[in-house]
């Protein structure tokens, strides 16, 4: 059995010496000292002023937490809130304050005797004793609930932001796999015909690809140094695909820490659309220049592209262009807010992009 499924926590019985704790405090501020409130309760009538004022109080607060915070606060009701909450309190103190005549008659000793003031003088004890009191318990215990409220409302916010997050980083990466799928086959069907040895070669490294994407890299976070192989095999395959028409360079810093890790697929889409976006001139240059390197945490990252010049009608792949460059971003701003700096340059000859990561905090799940 759980501690919060015991009877003494399901039906909030630990309220009582709360409460009792509570108004010991208050008489040990109202008499001077814990002792004092001590020796007092050694007579019966503070035994029974004690009992009345945590009776009563404790019904005025109940009906104000669990009736008028929920039927009129939380639905935006504030009127007839502080007008119910106001009689609330008044209506508690009269009744504390009825309860010194109602021990006197029980105890059966003279009003004066027991508690020090004329019983003509009702208002005298109602202003002095019963309504500040009530008013310090009505504004503790709505302090500690509408605190409480706030936290749990914090926290639910938290849990579906959350959610929300890793539903979308999901939906994100889940987009990304058939986008990249899609390329491989199509650049693969394009050799077929063209030439078959570099079809073979080529399908020989994208089950490689596949077998990294769908057996390595599921995990929220891999080291940065197998996402960079597995970066350096795709440039291998597109770099086929190319049939030398264009001159690709990649520099690839080999001295990687080891335990630093990497999003999967947060780098991949700028060299996929470095290829899938290079310029084709029959009599001009068409080249792709990457480099990736790291320092200390850091990683730097430049990809820049020839492009076709802006009178050449695109292909039909160019419709599709913003799909993986879209998707990357998302990801960047969900798992690395405030700690990459993106910068994309489109002249009229060259894309280029640049990325600095910091890799050195733990990132969002993916």
């Amino acid at each position: 059995m759980s501690v919060t499924s015991h009877w003494f926590f399901k039906y909030k019985l630990y309220h009582i010496p709360l409460w009792a704790a509570y108004h010991f405090m208050w008489w040990a501020l109202r008499l001077g000292g814990p002792m004092a409130v001590i020796t007092s309760l050694t007579h019966p009538q503070a035994i029974f002023k004690f009992t009345f004022y945590l009776v009563f109080q404790a019904a005025g607060v109940y009906f104000n937490l669990y009736f008028l915070i929920p039927r009129f606060l939380e639905r935006g009701r504030y009127l007839p809130y502080v007008s119910l909450l106001l009689i609330t309190i008044v209506s508690t103190a009269s009744l504390i304050t009825g309860g010194y005549y109602l021990g006197a008659w029980i105890l059966d000793k003279p009003f004066q005797e027991l508690w020090h003031h004329d019983p003509a003088n009702y208002f005298s004890l109602f202003e002095s004793g019963s309504l500040p009191s009530t008013a310090a318990s009505m504004t503790l215990a709505m302090s500690i609930k509408l605190t409480k409220n706030w936290i749990q409302t914090k926290r639910r916010e938290q849990l579906l932001e959350k959610e929300k997050l890793e539903t979308e980083l999901k939906f994100l990466r889940a987009q990304f796999n058939p986008h990249f799928l899609f390329n491989s086959i199509n650049s693969i069907f394009v050799l077929i015909n063209k030439n078959p040895k570099m079809a073979s070669e080529s399908l020989a490294k994208f089950s490689e690809l596949l077998r990294y994407q769908l057996y390595e890299c599921n995990e929220h976070q891999i080291p940065l140094a197998k996402e960079l192989t597995y970066l350096q095999n795709f440039i291998e395959l597109q770099k086929l695909r190319q049939d030398g028409n264009v001159e690709t360079k990649v520099h690839i810093e080999r001295s990687i820490q080891q335990d630093l890790f990497i999003a999967p697929f947060i780098i991949m889409p700028f060299v996929e659309n470095a290829f899938k976006h290079v310029s084709q001139h029959k009599n001009r240059a068409n080249w792709i220049s990457m480099n990736f390197n790291v320092e200390h945490t850091k990683l730097q990252m430049e990809v820049i592209n020839t492009v076709p010049l802006k009178n050449q009608v695109p292909n039909d792949a160019v419709a599709y262009q913003g799909i993986g460059l879209n998707n990357v971003k998302r990801r960047l701003e969900l798992l690395y807010a405030n700690r990459y700096e993106l910068t994309i340059r489109h002249d009229s000859d060259q894309f280029a992009v640049k990325l600095l990561l910091d890799l050195t905090e733990p990132m969002g799940k993916a």
